[in-house]
């Protein structure tokens, strides 16, 4: 029996793929078309076959369950996610506006701190800021970027309007994903790729390796770059040994580097000492350095600050630039853009109520059953409350931490996250989803086409992160006639 679609129900929010039962949305006919000539058997025999690949290629991620860390295979649903080129290039412009304001911010919070002073930031939101980094007070590093990689989560509402939820400065993960999951679509439907002009992404190794390559402090054709890990019990571990064989780049722990007395940074080879001249570290900044952060670390180097500070060696991102990291920065965003810029966001955010202005608490303490509430420096979906959800001891969980620490916790509304296809006991179901898009900044500003869309496998659930039960889809940017 062939698929079709007047038989999948969008249902009253935005779907990606279908506007109405049975009418694909423009850009995404040609898709529609070719997964309606299918039937359900077939489908599900590449969703096996697409499983199938994931395991051989050893593609997992960690969840860290009651003390154990748990090695999955990473959840994928073969029916892709489509953008059309059109819309897609005026998402590109505001990420690339987003991150350039932002670096602007974070230079600015370190040396001069003209925001502060003209009062256009809060002081004492500056003060009380979790990741402000003391030690990071006067370093100008190379082309004015803190934030060299930036994962910012988009989600669409109901009338179409793509938001920025977030913008994940500090150690943003996913983007290795994101290149498998085009692999495994090319490998379970290879001829929709030569019907449809679908724009590229497996040039991202080549651009992170020259965004990286571009803050060396010596002038060399191909510098020394280096992957920190904290190790293979990471959560990201997987993503953290791709990008480096992808970028041809050494892949190290904190034991292979050492900082010597002209401060600059070595790793230990069969060879002897060999200069590293960039560190893309996926360690958080309290373990980089146990002389300046925290004294038991071992996933860092000591020393590596001073020579960082020293203009030695180059860190991506570089230390204490999660200071934008901060949930309650972000909804100072649009006012960061227009202070640096003197532009309006391209790009909107999703309305935001901050805890700590009273007047925003006030009306989050009242409406707690209707909004969501997030914690302003956790990730990964932990430590929110959605009202709509929630029991009421939760909710009364939720009014005493609001009331007590108004500082660490912002709300906003429930969005009605769009959905698209997926592939559900051999049905074709509608699930919400979202999208990580990824910027780079160097020398050069560039924003991949598409990104790594993250699916809620759960009838109805919002919540899409891997380690909450999430999986993921391709992501298609297609040029069009329409686009």
């Amino acid at each position: 029996m062939k698929i079709s679609w007047r038989d999948y129900d969008p249902g009253t929010g935005w779907d990606e793929l279908l506007g109405a039962p049975g009418r694909p949305r423009p850009h995404a006919r040609e898709l529609a078309k070719h997964l309606s000539a299918l039937s359900a058997q077939q489908l599900g025999r590449r969703q096996d076959a697409a499983e199938r690949a994931i395991l051989e290629m050893g593609i997992t991620f960690t969840v860290y369950s009651e003390g154990q860390n748990i090695d999955r295979a990473w959840p994928f649903d073969i029916i892709p996610r489509i953008i059309p080129a059109s819309e897609w290039r005026r998402v590109e412009a505001g990420l690339k506006q987003r991150m350039t304001a932002l670096n602007l911010f974070i230079d600015d919070l370190y040396n001069e701190q003209r925001i502060v002073a003209d009062g256009r930031f809060p002081r004492a939101l500056l003060e009380t800021s979790g990741n402000f980094r003391k030690e990071c007070r006067g370093v100008k590093p190379a082309h004015g970027a803190w934030a060299h990689i930036c994962g910012s989560d988009l989600v669409r509402d109901a009338d179409g309007t793509l938001y920025v939820l977030e913008d994940n400065l500090r150690v943003p993960s996913g983007v290795s994903y994101m290149l498998e999951n085009r692999i495994v679509t090319k490998q379970v439907f290879p001829e929709l790729f030569s019907r449809n002009r679908i724009l590229p992404v497996d040039d991202y190794p080549s651009l992170l390796f020259d965004t990286l390559a571009s803050l060396s402090p010596r002038p060399l054709d191909y510098p020394e770059v280096v992957v920190l890990t904290p190790g293979i019990y990471n959560s990201a571990y997987f993503e953290h040994a791709y990008l480096a064989q992808a970028m041809g780049a050494e892949l190290v722990e904190g034991g292979d580097l050492v900082v010597a007395d002209d401060d600059c940074v070595y790793m230990r080879t069969i060879a002897g000492l060999e200069r590293v001249d960039v560190i893309y570290r996926r360690v958080d900044d309290t373990f980089l350095d146990p002389d300046e952060f925290r004294p038991d670390s071992m996933l860092g180097v000591r020393g590596l600050m001073r020579a960082w500070r020293a203009g030695k060696v180059a860190i991506a991102n570089a230390p204490g630039a999660g200071v934008a990291d901060d949930k309650l920065v972000y909804a100072y965003v649009p006012d960061i853009i227009r202070y640096y810029l003197d532009e309006d966001a391209i790009l909107p955010n999703v309305p935001t109520y901050a805890c700590i202005e009273e007047k925003d608490r006030r009306h989050v303490l009242e409406n707690l059953a209707n909004l969501v509430v997030k914690p302003v420096n956790e990730s990964g979906g932990y430590g929110m409350l959605i009202g709509p959800a929630a029991s009421h001891a939760d909710i009364d969980k939720f009014r005493r931490l609001v009331s007590l620490e108004p500082r660490n916790y912002i709300a906003q509304p429930v969005l009605s996250l769009s959905t698209a296809p997926t592939l559900v006991n051999g049905r074709l179901e509608p699930r919400h989803l979202d999208l990580r898009p990824f910027s780079l900044q160097g020398e050069r500003n560039e924003v991949t086409a598409g990104g790594l869309t993250r699916v809620a496998l759960v009838e109805g659930s919002l919540v899409v992160n891997s380690s909450q039960g999430g999986g993921s889809k391709d992501t298609w940017v297609v040029e069009s006639e329409e686009s």
